[in-house]
């Protein structure tokens, strides 16, 4: 992100825990550092005042959204990060009253999760407004980064989610197998608590959402196995 940024002729101040990482990367592109972490409020707080914009990339956000969110809030920033956490959803969507008062912007999600989604489901719903139940689903072919790896594990503890009349509710993880064309011929596709989840309800106000992705019937059976253990 911070050389896609550069390419642009954008100048992002970098920062995180790691300064030999950190400090590295800005000499690379000709950027100001910054080293510090998140718990230390008053030093985060410090670090990111006068700044217009967060773009918060740390994983697993479980960990790291919501000190970064409360910091944006006291010090008036936007707040934008690439989770794609229910739970980062929920929290972000629960502080709306803070956020216009403070007249900043928090918005989770803007990577692939949850954006070109939302937008599919916003474009179903002006074509059927009278929608009562939504299925999304994607295909992928990019590798897991190590925070979006460590988020797939918590995952699988946590088990699956959809949202059933409205409410968010858990259920075993591959809960729901059907097939899908993603435009090469069909898959077979799994349920999956990914983001859509929460954010789809917002947008469109269907009350039952799932969200599925392509898995060999092997993976399946791994999913499905995992319910024993998780």
């Amino acid at each position: 992100m911070a050389r896609e940024a550069a390419k642009r002729r954008l100048k992002p101040v970098l920062a995180g825990r790691s300064r030999d990482k950190v400090e590295t990367l800005a000499r690379e592109l000709g950027l100001e550092a910054r080293v510090f972490g998140l718990d230390d409020d008053a030093r985060l707080l410090a670090q990111i005042k006068g700044h217009g914009l967060v773009l918060h990339c740390a994983g697993p956000f479980s960990a790291t959204a919501a000190p970064m969110i409360e910091a944006c809030l006291r010090a008036n920033t936007h707040y934008l990060d690439i989770t794609g956490e229910i739970a980062v959803f929920e929290h972000a969507q629960s502080l709306n009253e803070r956020a216009r008062a403070a007249g900043v912007v928090i918005c989770p999600g803007v990577g692939f999760d949850v954006v070109p989604t939302d937008c599919v489901a916003a474009a179903l719903k002006n074509a059927l407004p009278d929608a009562t139940h939504l299925a999304l689903g994607f295909d992928s072919h990019s590798s897991f980064s190590p925070g979006t790896a460590k988020t797939s594990i918590e995952g699988l503890a946590q088990g699956g989610k959809v949202r059933r009349d409205g409410k968010i509710v858990s259920v075993p993880l591959a809960y729901r197998v059907r097939r899908i064309d993603f435009g090469v011929g069909e898959k077979l596709a799994m349920t999956i608590p990914w983001g859509d989840v929460s954010t789809a309800w917002h947008t469109t106000g269907i009350a039952n959402i799932e969200v599925f992705i392509p898995g060999s019937a092997g993976m399946i059976r791994g999913a499905r196995l995992a319910n024993l253990i998780r």
